[in-house]
């Protein structure tokens, strides 16, 4: 069976963390940012974790 290559888009998205989950960012924070308020930015700003239901097709797509 040949290697399987990762997906580049998911590896420019995705990192794992020390424990083993999936690290994501948020979405809508690249334009149209002058009407959202500054908590929402502030809020998008931080990273998320990705939820349990798609963690299984992200690893497939990263080749974990």
């Amino acid at each position: 069976m040949p290697k399987l290559k990762t997906n580049c888009g998911a590896k420019k998205r995705f990192t794992l963390t020390g424990s083993g989950k999936i690290k994501r960012k948020h979405a809508y924070k690249s334009h149209i940012l002058t009407k959202k308020t500054k908590k929402q930015k502030r809020n998008l700003t931080h990273f998320g974790l990705v939820n349990k239901v798609d963690e299984k097709q992200v690893r497939e797509l990263l080749v974990l």
